[in-house]
């Protein structure tokens, strides 16, 4: 996603740079981005992002530039950099061209499950802001059926998509999926989940330590709290049965002490 917005620039608008505000996972790909198209980066990131993701958005070259999540917006931190620099900013889902670039994801699951001969599946995407499993929903079509999973407390996807209009989160609400704690969906996603997600599903933070500790136990996978998401609700049976289940495990981006810790609580 951050790489199709860039490379969907002019010349001129990369050469100034680009500016993006993540929780950390966005960050990490907007600050690659950058780095492969020989631009400087400026990412709004939260003081409390997990140590992993501030530490490798930075070893790819970008500034960071910290802020309170409890106390001050990170748009609006963005929208003065960005006044003051005149640089493109690459939200983390409420563009079109972010959105198309992540659910390139989707064609690669259809192209999977057309190589495998499935007919029926459900696809289960971790989300935020729902630009991912938008993108998914969107590129996989009538291919499978598209549910958004959130965590509980920061189920505003499944609210707005019931009230028909954006429904925000109540402030001060924490989970352990960090990438996962967008206050609202924008328009654009409430729209695309309208006519194109089969549901949304919230899991618990115990469930999502649940699927950590079956993601490293039995697929031997690193999986980050708010990647976890999807599993979690595969693993509790939330999804209709079908031929095959999808799970889109969205970040290993965790660190070492929290994940240790996350496997000793399980």
């Amino acid at each position: 996603g951050a790489y199709n917005k860039i490379a969907s620039l002019s010349a001129e608008e990369r050469s100034r740079g680009v500016l993006a505000y993540s929780s950390g996972n966005h960050a990490v790909a907007v600050a690659l981005s950058a780095k492969l198209f020989g631009i400087p980066a400026t990412i709004v990131m939260p003081a409390d992002a997990p140590r992993a993701k501030l530490e490798r958005t930075r070893a790819l070259g970008a500034k960071v530039i910290t802020y309170d999540r409890l106390r001050e917006s990170r748009e609006e931190i963005a929208a003065r950099v960005k006044a003051e620099h005149d640089l493109p900013l690459v939200k983390p889902f409420d563009d079109a061209l972010v959105m198309a670039g992540q659910g390139t994801i989707g064609l690669e699951i259809a192209d999977d499950l057309a190589a495998l001969g499935v007919s029926e599946a459900a696809v289960l995407v971790p989300a935020s802001g729902g630009g991912l499993a938008g993108g998914v929903a969107i590129a996989m079509g009538d291919r499978a059926r598209v549910y958004a999973v959130e965590p509980e407390g920061h189920d505003d996807l499944a609210r707005s998509r019931a009230a028909g209009r954006i429904v925000a989160n109540a402030p001060g609400v924490r989970s352990i999926c960090d990438a996962l704690m967008a206050q609202e969906p924008s328009e654009l996603t409430l729209s695309v989940a309208q006519d194109n997600l089969a549901g949304v599903f919230a899991v618990s933070d115990d469930d999502v330590r649940r699927a950590m500790r079956f993601g490293f136990d039995e697929l031997k996978l690193v999986i980050e709290p708010g990647g976890a998401a999807g599993l979690a609700a595969a693993l509790k049976g939330l999804a209709s049965r079908v031929e095959a289940l999808v799970v889109v495990a969205s970040g290993g981006n965790v660190d070492a002490e929290m994940f240790a810790d996350m496997l000793a609580r399980t």
